[in-house]
């Protein structure tokens, strides 16, 4: 008689992670609802009154962060609306390579918004721990002269949670399951940006 095999480790292992983030949706849904929507908000006015919405983070959420652009500048265009002004502070290279050898790398972004920032534009600052010296460098800079600050932050929500005046935080001390849901954030805005009038 042959043994049946039990669920392989790899199997369990993918399906806590299932379990895990179908969780943190519902958490989500429940806790970060009219944080999103203000945020929703927040950007549909910037379009609207012709902003330029900034976007920075390290690592992945600087992948986010031009993904973030990409669905704004894009994935947001309907007939008869305006378009999204959207710069993603993560993707020139050369720009962070001489800030970061020159100066330091807390002053990549920052010194970036020094050129191209005007008072009234938003940034949004992506930060999985919440606390990005980088990140919450552009945040300051944004608050003291008259613009408009977003925070996705993970964990404990960092100093981000604290500083940003807007913030969507995922309450999870899991570096991937928050910067899932912060994907999941983005293509969300930006659908409802395109869907909603």
């Amino acid at each position: 008689m042959v043994k049946k095999k039990g669920p392989s480790a790899h199997s369990k292992a993918i399906g806590r992670y299932l379990r895990d983030l179908r969780a943190l949706l519902e958490l989500t849904e429940g806790h970060n609802a009219k944080d999103i929507e203000r945020v929703v908000k927040v950007l549909q006015k910037a379009r609207d009154e012709g902003r330029t919405v900034f976007i920075c983070g390290n690592g992945g959420s600087g992948s986010t962060a031009s993904h973030f652009v990409c669905d704004l500048s894009k994935c947001t265009i309907k007939k008869g609306s305006k378009r999204f002004k959207a710069i993603s502070l993560t993707d020139n290279v050369p720009v962070l390579l001489a800030w970061a050898n020159d100066a330091s790398y807390d002053a990549v972004f920052v010194e970036q918004l020094k050129n191209h920032y005007s008072p009234g534009d938003v940034l949004i600052g992506i930060s999985g721990s919440g606390n990005s010296k980088n990140v919450l460098r552009a945040v300051e800079y944004v608050n003291k002269n008259r613009g408009t600050t977003i925070g996705f932050s993970g964990y404990d929500g960092g100093k981000l949670k604290r500083t940003a005046r807007y913030n969507i935080h995922i309450d999870k001390k899991n570096m991937q399951m928050v910067e899932d849901m912060h994907m999941i954030l983005v293509h969300m805005i930006a659908s409802v940006l395109r869907d909603v009038p």
